[in-house]
């Protein structure tokens, strides 16, 4: 396996007694997509950061192609820079004042010029956006920005991507063509990427492993279809029944172009 999560805990100081990741365990082949989904504060997103090195194990430990990144027991945690993973967050982060290619280009500056060059043109045309380069980022619409903070991660060539909650910011159609046109342009790269959202249809858009957490723990880790029609808990029946509910909702209320409930 490329990416393996071994009994890995998070505790954050005056958290309480109940830890934020609680045994935790999964695995990822090289060039596969995860999705972590699950309701608010189940720990998802700590589990990311700890996976991206931005927070310590309490316990278990983290593997990555062979090297251990974070091993509680051995007092081992690589850097989050030394671990060589590219980062999507939900708000872009890109930089006003630079252009499309600058924003993109700004991870790479260790390689020289030709060569910088290339590869910014490169992941530039594999998110759709080369004829974008010179563009100012508020100039392209949401979608396109995304795009650009997807590229700019890409760009070094990171071993593992990570991406927390990258469409929530985007209404809801924007976000179901979005995480297909994801999924196409990771497999394309041949990018390894694990992904948290809330959202059940993104979430099995892109997923070829999907995990579903509760309280910190990690209650099922497997293949759509099987969540689907062998949830492994009574927790993973009903989040996916509900989350079934809402879809059809949702679709219901675009169709009759009525307000949300939730707006």
């Amino acid at each position: 396996m490329f990416l393996e999560v071994e009994h890995a805990s998070v505790v954050y100081p005056g958290g309480g007694t109940r830890p934020a990741v609680h045994d935790v365990s999964l695995a990822l082949p090289r060039g596969s997509l995860g999705v972590l989904i699950g309701p608010s504060g189940c720990g998802k997103t700590s589990l990311l950061r700890a996976v991206a090195g931005l927070e310590r194990l309490h316990g278990g430990r983290i593997v990555i192609d062979g090297e251990v990144l974070a091993d509680a027991a051995a007092g081992v945690h690589v850097a989050p820079e030394a671990r060589r993973i590219g980062m999507v967050f939900q708000d872009y982060a890109l930089f006003p004042h630079l252009s499309v290619a600058a924003n993109v280009d700004f991870g790479i500056r260790h390689l020289g010029v030709a060569e910088r060059r290339a590869r910014t043109l490169e992941v530039l045309e594999l998110v759709g956006l080369a004829h974008a380069a010179k563009r100012a980022p508020h100039q392209l619409s949401g979608g396109q920005q995304q795009r650009i903070a997807l590229a700019r991660a890409l760009a070094p060539r990171p071993r593992l991507l990570l991406l927390d909650e990258p469409f929530s910011s985007l209404d809801i159609d924007l976000r179901e063509r979005l995480a297909q046109e994801l999924r196409a342009i990771l497999k394309q790269s041949g990018t390894t990427a694990l992904l948290v959202t809330h959202d059940q249809m993104e979430a099995f858009a892109v997923g070829e492993r999907v995990g579903v957490m509760q309280r910190g723990r990690l209650e099922q880790w497997d293949a759509p279809h099987a969540l689907h029609h062998r949830p492994a808990t009574p927790f993973v029946t009903d989040f996916i029944r509900v989350g079934q509910r809402l879809g059809m909702r949702a679709e219901v209320e675009r169709a009759l172009a009525l307000p949300s409930a939730t707006d």
